[in-house]
């Protein structure tokens, strides 16, 4: 996979991108990042890639020449590579479709990424209608810049790329791949400062371990997010543990109901 991102600010990605899951996918050929600098394509000595806003209002916005000249010189050299596929053209914005897991999914699937970290007030609407194709955000905030962002979407592709992480399963067990939470976890020692490790996971049963974490899965999902369960993909297993959970903590609400008066 090839990933090109576009900054104003490429020293932010020094750092992160020189140890890690970064480094190792890097170091291993399975993916190439390259972070191009806006202010390269400008053409003025001033490398000027903002302006104030028509109509007034505060802030700057980024101006959309800068930005096309360099989706453009990255596009050619894709295009090149990948034998004329353009790839996908992503605006890290806080009015994208709220990034997830299912996105990421999808986004790994290309060979090619270009993201382009907006910046100050916004971006010129005219990047928005005829270059970018995608838009995404992390979430219902507002930071500074698509730096950030942008480090995110790339973490969380890079290790659904096959080879990335140290077990091929890791990603397959993750929060959020199959709809739910992850089951907890537990390492040495088998008991710490009197908290032990629960018995079932010392047992060597790998058929009731796996029940147990199924169980776990479904009561961690309906206690933090009950929101994910009806957009889930449950088995009847699940389904029915799903049943027995709620009716369990309905009954134990009404017990913890004080008497009217």
């Amino acid at each position: 996979m090839r990933i090109d991102v576009l900054t104003i600010f490429p020293q932010m990605f020094d750092v992160p991108f020189s140890f890690g899951i970064f480094k190792r996918a890097i170091d291993r050929n399975l993916v190439k990042i390259n972070v191009h600098n806006i202010r390269d394509y400008t053409h003025d000595k001033h490398h000027t890639v903002d302006d104030y806003p028509y109509g007034g209002g505060p802030g700057m916005v980024l101006k959309p020449g800068p930005v096309f000249d360099a989706v453009a010189a990255v596009q050619d050299q894709i295009v090149k590579e990948s034998g004329g596929v353009e790839p996908p053209v992503i605006l890290l914005t806080p009015q994208g479709r709220l990034f997830n897991q299912q996105i990421a999914t999808e986004l790994s699937g290309h060979s090619h990424l270009v993201l382009i970290c907006g910046h100050y007030e916004g971006i010129d609407e005219r990047v928005v209608e005829h270059l970018v194709t995608d838009e995404i955000s992390i979430g219902d905030y507002v930071l500074t810049g698509g730096e950030l962002p942008a480090l995110v979407v790339i973490d969380a592709v890079l290790r659904l790329l096959p080879g990335v992480l140290g077990s091929e399963d890791s990603a397959q067990e993750d929060s959020h791949v199959h709809g739910l939470l992850e089951y907890p976890q537990y390492t040495r020692p088998a008991d710490f400062q009197g908290w032990p490790v629960p018995e079932v996971l010392l047992s060597g049963n790998h058929a009731q371990i796996a029940r147990w974490r199924r169980e776990q899965i479904v009561r961690r999902t309906l206690e933090r997010r009950p929101d994910l369960i009806n957009s889930a993909e449950l088995g009847r297993e699940e389904k029915e543990m799903v049943k027995q959970m709620t009716a369990s903590n309905k009954a134990k609400s009404s017990l913890n109901k004080e008497p009217e008066k």
